[in-house]
């Protein structure tokens, strides 16, 4: 069992692995030179999306995994996203067209939380799935998303192992039956919803803004844009300790400034964006009135410059001397050559300055993905900056030339959203977004809808559907609410319900024998009732003794209506004869014609008030009318009302009457 246990992930970490299937050769060099070509396919293959990438902590790297125990060998890979989660959710769709591409391949995704991808899916996942029993059940195959079912019938699914799978016996069971294992249509339609959009939604999550920033730092980004990353990362996390060194500027002194436009992801320029900062006096950095025009620019330059200082200030020391070179790495020509199959240069001549562009991107990339997974001697994001800052020469008036050609800078509309925006977005979540713009229109078209919704509306539902909540058992795990997404219809019995009020209440059709059920009684233990006034003596009966108790307790209910006549509390409820108009329109609602019912219930009413006795209580009037109350009150809101209701399926239409 030690083997089958989850692996501890870091947290705010994602790890991915990829299994062959059917399982790997036998000879294991055979095994290692297999997958260590996949390794290079893959990375050859989604090099274009994963160049260009600007990653929060940790880029995207895969490594080979050899046999350890009853896990086969299998190439496996762990990043840290931070607090970016688009970069996890961009690892999902790398891992699932992985499996797309390459369909001899199956993949697992997990992070600390374990499987989030079936958090996704929450609301459309199958009872027997949770967090114990989804062990090695989930995978990506053939670029669908996979959960290996348990066995319900063994008679029917013999080929269903018992008990937790080992990853062997799951590759094994989507080589030989992969339609079975294909998860639920609703559950992979909610878990492409989360992907809809990429591989376009990596541009869309970029923001282009302006900085005044050193000729230096300027330089190099235009190489490696991805070091804007460490730079605010630096900057954000920063200590006393780490301005320390920002005091005199000796890396990227402030005399050189040039206007530049850098890239920012989202996440990174609403974390350096949001910071207050005050540079020190000593640093040589101001900054212009907040009335200037370029004032922000201004304020975003000093704080990336202070990143890019402090994250050079953590090297001990220089390295004079470059690093090995690319080439010199067994695994770059592989890489190279399939760079070269997959058309990843587009067809720019040898020399150009578009390739040797795409050439340096690449080099970079294979550094960071493939290289370092080789060796434990990965550079610091400090010692990559010293080390271009030696081997690229720049010219101060080039860079103020361009300052005229800058690319405009992105909208910040993306920070601000509209109360509007936010119930777009949660309508969206929800799924009723998607069914009012299949709905949408003419606003006559509306109007229309909406005065159909409110006639086949029918306030029973609303009842009912509180009467099977009331009425369901809760277990351990909670109350389970009366929902069902398939939309039928509620049942309630009544006959049901009133049998089990009297063998409580004893009423007439519970016989003086008949013992309670344990399960109505099952709290009883809990009050502490006198064995006198409820059961009487010791040597009656068993018969005589229900029967005593039960007279006792209807007196004492007795005694409490006596108590509760000298209050106000009943002119809170309404009766038959205060609620004939709500209680005809929920018999109109309940499809019954109850004309003749209403004047015998007025006259019976009249009869008791006459002889001075309680008219009985409305019960479903005055659920309704409660429920309306609050639902009304909340003024479109969300409140206790309608998220009840909402999750027992019931949807109340909006309050139109403005008195």
């Amino acid at each position: 069992m030690e083997a089958l246990r989850r692996p501890m992930i870091a947290e705010d970490s994602v790890q991915y692995c990829l299994f062959l299937v059917p399982p790997d050769p036998s000879d294991p060099k055979d095994r290692d030179k297999c997958l260590q070509q996949y390794i290079e396919r893959i990375l050859a293959q989604f090099a274009p999306l994963l160049t260009q990438y600007i990653w929060q902590n940790q880029p995207f790297s895969i490594k080979y995994m050899p046999e350890k125990g009853v896990m086969p060998a299998h190439i496996r890979g762990c990043t840290n996203f931070g607090d970016n989660v688009e970069d996890e959710w961009f690892i999902v769709y790398l891992i699932q067209q992985i499996t797309k591409v390459f369909p001899e391949l199956a993949a697992r995704i997990e992070d600390n939380d374990g499987e989030f991808l079936l958090i996704e899916a929450a609301e459309c996942l199958p009872k027997w799935l949770n967090p114990d029993s989804s062990t090695n059940r989930v995978f990506f195959f053939q670029g669908e998303f996979h959960i290996i079912p348990v066995p319900r019938n063994p008679a029917e699914t013999p080929w269903l192992p018992k008990g937790t799978l080992t990853i062997p016996q799951a590759v094994n069971l989507l080589s030989t039956h992969p339609e079975t294992c294909l998860a639920a249509e609703p559950i992979r339609k909610a878990l492409g919803k989360r992907l809809k959009g990429y591989p376009l939604k990596i541009q869309s999550n970029l923001h282009r803004a302006h900085c005044y920033i050193p000729a230096g730092i300027a330089a190099m980004l235009k190489l490696r844009p991805d070091l804007v990353a460490p730079a605010v990362l630096a900057f954000y996390l920063r200590d006393p300790i780490d301005l320390q060194a920002c005091r005199t500027f000796s890396t990227f002194p402030p005399e050189t400034r040039v206007m530049a436009s850098v890239t920012f992801t989202r996440c990174l320029y609403a974390q350096l964006l949001q910071q207050r900062f005050t540079a020190d006096r000593r640093s040589g950095f101001t900054l212009p009135p907040r009335s200037h025009p370029k004032f922000k620019a201004h304020e975003l330059g000093i704080k990336l410059a202070h990143g890019f200082e402090i994250m050079c200030s953590k090297c001990t020391k220089r390295s004079s001397e470059p690093g090995a070179p690319v080439c010199n790495n067994p695994l770059w020509k592989g890489f190279l050559n399939s760079l070269k199959k997959n058309d990843y240069f587009k067809g720019e001549l040898e020399g150009s300055a578009r390739y040797k562009e795409l050439m340096r991107m690449a080099e970079s990339f294979f550094q960071q993905s493939a290289a370092i997974t080789q060796s434990s001697s990965a550079l610091l994001p400090g010692e990559e900056v010293l080390q271009l800052l030696e081997s690229t020469p720049y010219s101060l008036e080039e860079l103020k030339k361009e300052e005229s050609s800058l690319p405009a800078e992105d909208s910040e509309r993306w920070l601000e959203m509209t109360p509007e925006e936010l119930e777009q977005l949660l309508e969206e979540a929800t799924g009723r977004g998607i069914q009012s713009a299949a709905h949408g229109g003419a606003e006559g078209e509306e109007k229309e809808e909406q005065e159909e919704e409110e006639e086949s509306y029918s306030l029973s539902a609303v009842t009912h559907s509180m009467k099977a909540f009331i009425n369901k058992v809760s277990t351990h795990e909670g109350a389970e609410l009366p929902w069902s997404s398939s939309g039928s219809q509620i049942k309630f019995d009544v006959n049901s319900m009133a049998s089990a009020f009297e063998k409580i209440l004893g009423g007439p059709s519970s016989a003086p024998d008949e013992e309670l059920d344990s399960d109505d009684l099952e709290d009883d233990d809990d009050i502490d009732y006198d064995d006198e006034d409820l059961l009487g003596s010791d040597d009656e009966p068993g018969g005589d003794s229900n029967s005593g108790a039960l007279g006792n307790l209807r007196a004492y209910m007795a005694e409490m209506d006596r108590e509760l006549a000298g209050t106000n509390i009943g002119k809170s409820f309404s009766t038959h004869s205060k609620a004939d108009a709500g209680a005809a329109d929920l018999s109109r609602d309940s499809g019954h014609d109850d004309k003749g019912d209403e004047e015998d219930g007025d006259d019976n009413n009249e009869d008791l008030q006459a002889a001075g006795g309680a008219v009985p209580l409305d019960l479903d009037f005055n659920l309704v009318s409660n429920l309306l109350e609050s639902f009304s009150s909340q003024e479109g809101l969300a409140g206790p009302a309608s998220n009840i209701l909402h999750s027992m399926g019931v949807r109340l239409p909006h309050n139109t009457d403005k008195s």
